[in-house]
C-alpha cells in the first residue's frame, strides 16, 4: 500500500476531516513554540531508560540533532498540509527509529509525553469551549502519526524477515530497516 494510500485509510478510520486540520492549523500558534520543550521531554523521557540512554548518546551530537529533527516533526503536525509526502515522511521516521533499534516499545510511550504535554497546554492556553474540538483534533492526528510510524516497523519486520534475519526480532527489525531506507523507501 502506499504512503498516500495508507494515510487515506487512517483519515477515514479516525474520522480526521477538513476540520479537525483548520483547528490544528489555528493551533499551530499556541503549539509551535512548545516544539523545543516536547523535544527535550520527550529524550529526557527516553534517556531514563538505560538501553536507550546508550543508544541516543552513542555518538557525540546526535541527540542534540534529534531534538531538531523533532522540533520540526512537531510543527509539521499543526501544518495541514497532510498528503502522501507528509506520509512518506512520518513512515520514514519509523524507519530511522527501527534503524538505530528503537522499536514500538519505546516509541509509543514516549509519544504519551508528547500527547500530555500538549494537552495540558492546550488547556491552559484555550477559553474551555475551545479545548474540546481542540483536543479531539489533536488526539486523531496523534493516532495517525502513530499509525504511520507503527506499519513501517511493521514493513522493516516484514523486510527482515524476509533477508533471513531471524535471530531475534530487533535484529530482523534494524536489518529490515536499513534495507528499506537503502531502497528509498516508502513510497
Amino acid at each position: 500500500m502506499t504512503s498516500r494510500a495508507l494515510l487515506e485509510t487512517l483519515v477515514r478510520r479516525t474520522g480526521f476531516t477538513e476540520t479537525h486540520c483548520q483547528k490544528l492549523v489555528e493551533l499551530g500558534e499556541h503549539m509551535i513554540p512548545l516544539a523545543s520543550e516536547v523535544a527535550l521531554a520527550f529524550y529526557d523521557y527516553l534517556g531514563k531508560d538505560s538501553e536507550m540512554r546508550e543508544l541516543l548518546w552513542a555518538i557525540p551530537g546526535r541527540v542534540e540533532r534529534l531534538y531538531g529533527s523533532f522540533a520540526q516533526w512537531y510543527k509539521e503536525v499543526f501544518s495541514g498540509q497532510y498528503d502522501g509526502a507528509y506520509a512518506q515522511r512520518r513512515q520514514r521516521i519509523g524507519l530511522v527509529h527501527a534503524r538505530l533499534g528503537i522499536g514500538p516499545s519505546e516509541m509509543i510511550p514516549a509519544m504519551g509525553i508528547v500527547q500530555e504535554l500538549s494537552l495540558e497546554h492546550l488547556r491552559m492556553v484555550l477559553r474551555p469551549h475551545e479545548v474540546f474540538p481542540a483536543v479531539e483534533a489533536f488526539e486523531k492526528i496523534i493516532s495517525i502519526e502513530i499509525a504511520l510510524i507503527e506499519e513501517s516497523y511493521l514493513a522493516a519486520m516484514e523486510e527482515g524477515l524476509r533477508q533471513g534475519s531471524a535471530a531475534s526480532s530487533k535484529v530482523a527489525l534494524v536489518r529490515g530497516a536499513e534495507a528499506l531506507l537503502e531502497r528509498g523507501a516508502p513510497s
